[in-house]
């Protein structure tokens, strides 16, 4: 009877100690909340929200415009250029930032340009 009431109280010591926030290296880290819960959700998974698919980033029910996967696109093809622009080293630095900041400025005029036509057709 002892030792069951020692691996009891045991557990039940190391159950709360894991559910306190910790300290390490000076900082504090939270612990994500867990909901556990009988009845219309599963038992003992964890709850982290609904809607999170990192096959469909944009969550479930929600389809992005035309308009915003075309800025999408356009930025995902500057970005590429610009990744390359920075890593060209056959060309002074001074020039590898002049291209960049050209880059940017052509990526938001033509993403200025396609808002204001993207209603006139």
């Amino acid at each position: 009877m002892k030792k069951i009431l020692v691996v009891v109280f045991s557990m039940v010591l190391a159950t709360s100690l894991m559910a306190q926030r910790g300290h390490i290296g000076g900082g504090v880290y939270y612990r994500p909340h867990v909901m556990v819960g009988l009845g219309a959700y599963a038992p003992f998974y964890p709850y982290y929200g609904f809607g999170f698919n990192p096959l469909y980033p944009y969550g479930y029910g929600y389809r992005p415009s035309k308009l915003t996967m075309k800025i999408e696109d356009i930025k995902s093809d500057y970005a590429d250029k610009i990744h390359s622009a920075r890593r060209d080293t056959s060309i002074p630095r001074k020039e590898r930032r002049e291209k960049v900041h050209e880059l940017k400025q052509a990526r938001d005029k033509q993403i200025e340009d396609l808002k204001r036509n993207y209603y006139k057709y």
